[in-house]
């Protein structure tokens, strides 16, 4: 039985949603109309206003599909389970589903209500959508797996990217000394977001020119992740989203390496959003893109590396 008090809006039978059929990429995605889930027990269903979606997902759920990408999102509650309390049918709401079920790029997405927090209050659905699986990766990356306190420095690899961007910042916020790597194009994007030194990596050696750090995060992985050690102060921490980093040279002078997959969490979103209703956080948005041109907008994802997240505008208001 759906909870829904009498002033909800009229829950559509059927709604529209984007699945991945088949392994492969962009030519898997489908437009389709689907029966509008129902919430199971714990669940809370969401109207969609906006999902956010991430480089390389359409490769994480080739073992369960027909699947619905997009596992972040902002949206309006429309009915809970009976055994829900302190989610309320009308409460506007933020989030990062799991990445075991159906995201979000659809009308409606169905969630376990204990991950649904507040949206900003000073955002739309829109740019709250392009917060949570990045800010909560490098929530959990720098003050989780890291353990960045203030005063100490911190390298942040792939400082203008997705969760890049929301690192630097989230670093500054706490009184770190940031200093960052990014491609050319990118050098004043992440100097804008509050890193100190900013290293272009297409074309200097970071570690040629970046004095010792207590930590390394990093979200780009490969050749920049496996020289990272070199940079590190002794005991010092080493913690990527992208790759496993190298586990030899970095034990080998007592550094901590560690590689982590970012995890629903109600209460670090809470956080975040009054960190930007504070004016200390502001999400950073390449572009949007309608529901229907859900395609295109996963190409412009495997594209070029820019600033800020790509964002799927689902309903209007």
């Amino acid at each position: 039985m759906i909870s829904r008090q009498a002033s909800a809006p009229r829950i559509a039978a059927k709604m529209q949603a984007i699945r991945l059929h088949a392994p492969g990429g962009v030519a898997g995605l489908v437009s389709e109309q689907l029966e509008t889930p129902r919430p199971g027990a714990g669940e809370a269903l969401v109207r969609v206003h906006a999902a956010a979606i991430t480089r390389g997902e359409l490769d994480w759920p080739v073992d369960r599909l027909p699947a619905i990408p997009s596992y972040e999102f902002s949206g309006v509650v429309v009915a809970v389970a009976p055994d829900v309390h302190g989610v309320a049918v009308g409460e506007a709401v933020y989030a990062l589903g799991g990445f075991d079920r159906d995201g979000a790029a659809a009308d409606y997405t169905t969630i376990p209500a204990r991950f649904l927090a507040p949206k900003p209050r000073t955002l739309d659905h829109v740019s709250s959508a392009a917060i949570p699986l990045a800010a909560l990766s490098a929530w959990q990356g720098l003050f989780g797996h890291g353990q960045l306190a203030e005063g100490q420095r911190v390298l942040i690899h792939g400082a203008a990217g997705g969760v890049g961007n929301f690192a630097v910042q989230l670093a500054r916020w706490r009184g770190a000394q940031v200093v960052a790597t990014a491609s050319t194009a990118n050098l004043e994007a992440a100097r804008q977001l509050g890193a100190a030194q900013v290293v272009d990596h297409t074309g200097t050696r970071f570690e040629e020119v970046v004095e010792p750090v207590d930590l390394v995060f990093d979200t780009v992985g490969g050749d920049r992740l496996q020289r990272s050690p070199a940079v590190l102060r002794p005991g010092g921490r080493l913690v990527s989203v992208a790759d496993e980093p190298p586990a030899e040279p970095a034990s080998a002078r007592g550094i901590t390496a560690s590689y982590f997959v970012v995890e629903p969490n109600r209460d670090q979103l809470v956080e975040l959003a009054r960190l930007v209703d504070s004016g200390d956080l502001r999400p950073v948005i390449d572009e949007v893109f309608s529901l229907v041109d859900a395609r295109k907008a996963f190409e412009r994802s495997l594209g070029d590396h820019r600033p800020g997240k790509i964002v799927l505008r689902v309903a209007d208001a």
